[in-house]
């Protein structure tokens, strides 16, 4: 493969694409851009302004405030990727809280956040050679990418990655939490009325529940080699 492609990976949550995502664009050279690094800078943003909590999403002041909103991701070569920036704030661990994860889908929902998002994103990838992550990326981020991948995964065992993760962070959080958190960013992603998570039809979808890392690694690059 000698020209550049783009490579767009969706899936619910927890399936480990940043993951899969991040060893693919090192191996390749691409740059990488985590998506819902950007929905959940938005949503530490709506957290931090008081426009979501509990109770609701107070929608028509997010919107109000969209145009306050800077984001940059940052490359950290002591981590080996880029760090995400929130009006020149480093966010990254913030971002990656449990409390950000509850709220996240409902702020994913606003159609305009969507609209503000994805043309930034497709601002990142124009010149290709760009590995993508998120929920909406080969369906209407880029819809002609040359290779669209669907990530999916059992529940539990999303919700199990997940809880090990956050503990290893020393978030104290219970797998019943975790789990409940899944199922319901499952709900909202898939039932939304402005771009749902669906699998794009030329999309190639592994399930992961029983591939390790680099099964799965071995795999996708596999599929980019064949291109």
């Amino acid at each position: 493969m000698s020209e550049k492609i783009t490579i767009a990976i969706d899936g619910y949550s927890s399936t480990g694409k940043s993951t899969l995502a991040k060893q693919i664009a090192k191996t390749l050279g691409y740059a990488y851009v985590d998506t819902g690094a950007m929905y959940r800078a938005v949503t530490l943003f709506a957290m931090q302004n008081g426009f979501i909590d509990e109770v609701e999403l107070y929608k028509e002041e997010l919107i109000k405030n969209l145009s306050k909103i800077q984001l940059r991701f940052q490359f950290n070569p002591d981590l080996g990727f880029a760090e995400m920036f929130l009006n020149d704030v480093n966010v990254e661990k913030q971002i990656r809280s449990l409390e950000v994860s509850n709220f996240v889908s409902q702020v994913a929902e606003v159609s305009e956040v969507r609209a503000m998002l994805v043309k930034q994103q497709q601002e990142m990838g124009k010149e290709k050679g760009v590995v993508m992550d998120g929920r909406d990326i080969g369906t209407v981020v880029f819809p002609d990418a040359e290779l669209k991948i669907f990530m999916n995964a059992r529940p539990d065992v999303r919700a199990q990655r997940r809880f090990d993760e956050l503990s290893e962070k020393g978030q104290l959080v219970s797998y019943d939490r975790v789990l409940e958190n899944v199922l319901q960013r499952d709900y909202i992603d898939t039932h939304r009325e402005d771009s749902p998570l669906v699998k794009a039809e030329d999309a190639i979808e592994i399930d992961n529940s029983e591939l390790s890392r680099e099964e799965q690694f071995k795999k996708v690059l596999e599929l980019v080699n064949n291109i």
